[in-house]
């Protein structure tokens, strides 16, 4: 089963925290000036104050702190993580849908993106030097990039294999952290470079001041839609080894079509193929639970008598094309995040958030309905809308009850683990901490622990958190 990455925020400047309320320091400006001029000066000005400070009771509290629901929404994708990850297989509503359609699990990976354009938002709100900036952003992604080659590029095996090492032959080259790097990039880029210098202070202006970040949304949409549907998908063939002999086994696909979306002759698989090879590509597709594949469908199950022969081809749901469309999602939630820097008022905030949130929503599902079905593995358009949509909606409820009402001790836990989201992706999801405790053993191999759920895990973390604290 696939994992998602729990990404982090990417403060080590501490720039992703909320801007300041300017009115309120103003204000004491003005306070200390009243106090050393004159008595007749006395009276207007704490006018002025008192008329300030009323102003400002329905603005968002001191922004010297984290913005707390971000956080949240960050640790509650990262539960959802883990739960997929861990019940998908017993439950088939966690699980990712086999093709077209959506389920729980089909959400992970857009709130993460989602998460990670807000962030970035509120990292380069303010860039001091755009040269040093862009430098930064490059480190971070490459950091990502050869994050995603260590742990999902095969050098951990399953919990029942103790061996390691990577097979350069068929190493995975793209990945979750792989696609992430991929888009925190360009929406970096695109917040450091591509903004003008307009005032906002309305919806009109702040989509004048990112017009040129909008225009890259529909460019890079336009592109991905242009290689889906237009370009021309031949007949291939691959290999797969087999018990009974020594030598491979060749399936040939036949296609010959152009815009189809099904999974053997669509584009998406045919550009992996060809730029990144077959071999490098994820070796458990998810159409094999297709009824197509799996005589046990959704869940996974031996081959139908009938069966196509691209059930068993590799295929990355994390692909090049589809990556491209995963842009947009991190590019939308950038979008939210300038909604944070330029407003301060809650309601002003929401309404904003929620105009776009209903529009996505609303156009996505009408694309499914019209034949552009909403697909994870592909990354539709239908999907990306629908998905960003979602994550809209959640972030507002989230935002609405922690940073709005101020529950925030309802969630502590979540706040916490999005505040550590990377740690735990890296050692619960990645198997990372239970592959090490699987080294230890009583006699022989056979004799180890092994933890099946990561619950466990964050259990440890959470009861060590609360210690140190």
């Amino acid at each position: 089963m696939e994992k998602y990455e729990a990404i982090k925020n990417f403060d080590e400047d501490d720039e992703d925290v909320e801007m300041a309320v300017q009115q309120i320091s103003d204000s004491r400006s003005a306070s200390t000036a009243t106090i050393a001029a004159p008595q007749r000066q006395t009276r207007p000005n704490s006018t002025k104050i008192v008329q300030e400070v009323s102003s400002s009771k329905h603005q968002p509290p001191s922004q010297s702190h984290r913005l707390l629901s971000l956080d949240v929404f960050r640790g509650l994708t990262v539960a959802l993580m883990i739960l997929v990850d861990d019940a998908g297989g017993i439950v088939p509503a966690l699980n990712h849908s086999p093709w077209n359609g959506l389920t729980i699990a089909d959400f992970v990976m857009p709130f993460f993106l989602f998460i990670v354009g807000v962030a970035l938002a509120l990292t380069y709100k303010k860039p001091s030097c755009r040269a040093d900036a862009t430098r930064k952003a490059f480190l971070r992604a490459l950091k990502l990039l050869i994050l995603g080659l260590f742990l999902q590029g095969g050098y951990f095996h399953r919990l029942t294999d103790l061996s390691f090492g990577v097979d350069i032959k068929r190493i995975r080259l793209m990945g979750i952290l792989q696609r992430i790097a991929l888009a925190y990039l360009v929406t970096a880029l695109c917040e450091i470079w591509l903004r003008s210098d307009d005032t906002v202070n309305s919806g009109s202006s702040l989509l004048r001041k990112y017009r040129y970040q909008w225009a890259v949304s529909l460019f890079v949409s336009g592109i991905y839609l242009s290689l889906l549907y237009g370009l021309y998908v031949p007949d291939w063939e691959y290999r797969i080894a087999t018990e009974s002999s020594s030598e491979p086994k060749i399936f040939s696909v036949k296609c010959g079509v152009r815009g189809d979306t099904g999974p053997g002759c669509n584009a998406v698989g045919m550009i992996d193929r060809t730029i990144l090879g077959i071999r490098h590509l994820y070796g458990r597709p998810i159409y094999a639970r297709t009824p197509e594949c799996s005589i046990n469908s959704p869940e996974n199950g031996p081959l139908p008598p009938d069966a196509p022969s691209w059930c068993q081809a590799p295929f990355d749901p994390e692909g090049l094309l589809s990556s491209v469309m995963a842009i947009v999602t991190c590019l939308v939630g950038l979008h939210y995040g300038h909604i944070i820097v330029h407003f301060k008022d809650h309601r002003v905030r929401i309404l904003y958030w929620m105009i776009p949130t209903s529009f996505l929503v609303v156009f996505g599902f009408a694309l499914d309905l019209f034949g552009m079905h909403i697909n994870k593995a592909l990354y539709t358009f239908s999907y990306m809308c629908v998905t960003a949509g979602a994550s809209g909606v959640l972030f507002v409820g989230i935002y609405l009850m922690v940073d709005v009402c101020g529950y925030s001790r309802l969630t502590m836990i979540m706040e916490w683990m999005g505040k550590h989201a990377l740690m735990i992706y890296i050692l619960a999801a990645c198997n990372v901490f239970p592959i090490f405790i699987q080294g230890f053993y009583w006699g022989k191999p056979q004799n180890n622990i092994v933890i099946p759920m990561s619950y466990s895990i964050i259990l440890v973390f959470l009861c060590f958190a609360i210690c140190m604290e």
